[in-house]
């Protein structure tokens, strides 16, 4: 067959046009992929806006009588108390933190090794349980004083319910964090830069202060900031201790003056306060950097008197932030089993295994997406919505509780005046909690999942792309087996701080509808320290999980 000039010219027209309308399709279902993943991450990070904005514009509907009131009576209170606790926090578990974590990375010493870790385990306690189990123990009629006058000891011990012994028992449950990130820092100096300094004439005190403690600055700083926003949203142990700060008075202007607007601005002054730390959060995470290098992992020897004195620091601050309160727990459940484990126990547990559940699953389910998104499309209006999408860690509880629960009692006024629905049929429910629930701990799912898909490498990416045309087959055999350790770790991780949480629950549950945590709430709010015993040591052992994650990531490096 002899092919004209025309003829050919218009076969190959012909398949530049068929080239084109396949590249035109192609750009065209890039550009959808886009928008609709850019769409669906604005809608996520709007979500978990809306508390915020909710609770912001609060102060356009002034509530004169009430705010008399508490500027007279309730807000001096509340700064002063505010203001003690940060500044016990950051001076005690600093110390702690910090000497800690210094004598376990560079130093050998009887318990060293046990320690390195061990160390850790008060992260397992929630603040509430400790400040309950800790009065329990020194109050007069507590174990401590009973003890001391069955030794003919009459010398009462001063009351620990105050503003100095809440700061105290929210320095003990917060050090870890210092720990933590300081142990990282002098780990990753190791032994070498202790011993360049030797060379240059230092002594080893020295060395610490002027060269070892100044590198982990950063790091330290870190620590403090993330213990600092802890205190800050803290309201278990605080209303334990009968000790005013933002989160009770958020809770007694909703259930005690009955006044959602006051509470709600009572939060958006303490989110202004919070937003403060976050700035120098930010500000000493990017002077410290993402990454850590390895240092030598080879310890000095000590005198034997240092030694001692090292084991015994370790010892004093283990049995009083972890070992006592987790035997007395033990003993108070062993002491009360039969007169209060009943019939209620099973909805308790049965209410806090779905919750957490339900909100472990939906935002697992969001981590991945978000984390997928932010991977395929680096720019920066997709760093701005990931970063907003996750802001509701630093927002306490109480404050979301009533950003959440704004919005959705205004939803059921207006189903109710269109006739929709008779009663309010969304507030009380378990949708209500889901919702801030799942807002307060986004981050906890999406920073195991980020980390894990970001070593997923172009090149395997890449390779998979070419292996199969198939989306499915690409993520079931390539992205899941990456992704699978991130996801298991934020399962477990979220699956537990909703175990722990407290005020959302609290604030947000219909009447009756109560979990492990409420439980804690109600008996510690009637003193009975014995029956609050058995629901603290179930929420304590789970919490050993993520403890236990955490310690198999950091001790690598140890």
């Amino acid at each position: 067959m002899i092919t004209t000039p025309d003829a050919s010219v218009s076969q190959n027209n012909t398949v530049n046009d068929s080239a084109n309308d396949t590249q035109t399709i192609s750009q065209d279902h890039t550009l959808r992929k886009h928008i609709i993943s850019k769409s669906v991450l604005g809608l996520v990070s709007l979500f978990m806006l809306v508390p915020i904005l909710i609770v912001l514009l609060s102060w356009t509907q002034p509530v004169a009588d009430i705010w008399t009131h508490m500027a007279e009576y309730v807000l001096p209170q509340v700064l002063k108390n505010t203001a003690i606790l940060l500044f016990m926090v950051t001076i005690i578990s600093g110390t702690i933190g910090t000497v800690l974590a210094w004598i376990t990375s560079m130093y050998r010493f009887p318990g060293q090794r046990f320690f390195s870790w061990a160390l850790m385990l008060p992260l397992a306690i929630p603040a509430y349980v400790l400040a309950f189990v800790t009065i329990g123990i020194v109050d007069f009629s507590g174990p401590l004083q009973t003890g001391l006058r069955d030794f003919g000891i009459t010398t009462a011990i001063p009351s620990i319910r105050n503003v100095w012994g809440a700061g105290l028992i929210l320095s003990l449950a917060f050090y870890p964090y210092v720990y933590l990130l300081a142990r990282q820092a002098f780990l990753s100096q190791g032994r070498r830069a202790i011993e360049a300094g030797q060379m240059l004439g230092l002594s080893r005190s020295r060395v610490f202060f002027r060269l070892a403690l100044p590198q982990a600055l950063p790091w330290i700083i870190g620590g403090l900031l993330l213990a600092s926003m802890e205190t800050l949203a803290d309201f278990g142990a605080v209303s334990v201790f009968n000790v005013d700060t933002f989160t009770t008075a958020i809770y007694k202007a909703w259930f005690g003056f009955f006044s959602l607007t006051t509470a709600a601005q009572l939060a958006a002054l303490l989110i202004g306060v919070i937003f403060i730390v976050v700035l120098f959060e930010q500000y000493w995470q990017a002077k410290r950097g993402s990454s850590i290098t390895q240092g030598s992992n080879q310890r000095f020897d000590a005198s034997t008197p240092a030694k001692i004195g090292m084991s015994l620091l370790c010892t004093f601050v283990f049995l009083l932030a972890f070992l006592i309160p987790f035997l007395q727990l033990i003993y108070w459940t062993a002491l009360n089993f039969r007169q209060d484990f009943d019939a209620r126990y099973i909805d308790f547990v049965t209410n806090s295994l779905m919750i957490a559940s339900m909100t472990t699953l939906f935002i697992a389910f969001l981590a991945v997406i978000i984390a997928w998104i932010k991977r395929q499309y680096p720019d920066k209006s997709t760093k701005l919505m990931t970063t907003l999408a996750n802001l509701g860690y630093v927002v306490p509880g109480t404050v979301l509780a009533v950003g959440i629960f704004i919005p959705i009692a205004w939803l059921d006024n207006q189903m109710i005046a269109f006739g929709i629905t008779s009663q309010q049929v969304l507030s009380g429910s378990v949708i209500v909690m889901l919702l801030a629930l799942s807002t307060r701990f986004m981050t906890v799912s999406f920073q195991p999942v980020d980390r894990q898909l970001q070593r997923l490498t172009v090149n395997q990416e890449a390779a998979a792309k070419l292996l199969s045309d198939s989306a499915y087959q690409r993520w079931r055999h390539v992205m899941l087996p990456v992704l699978s350790p991130g996801v298991l770790t934020a399962l477990l991780m979220g699956f537990v701080e909703v175990m722990k949480e407290m005020p959302i629950t609290l604030m947000t549950r219909r009447q009756g509808w109560d979990t492990l945590a409420v439980r804690v709430f109600e008996m510690t709010s009637e003193g009975m320290w014995g029956r609050a015993a058995l629901p603290s040591l179930l929420i304590v052992l789970v919490g050993l999980l993520p403890v236990w994650i955490l310690l198999r990531q950091s001790d690598k490096q140890g």
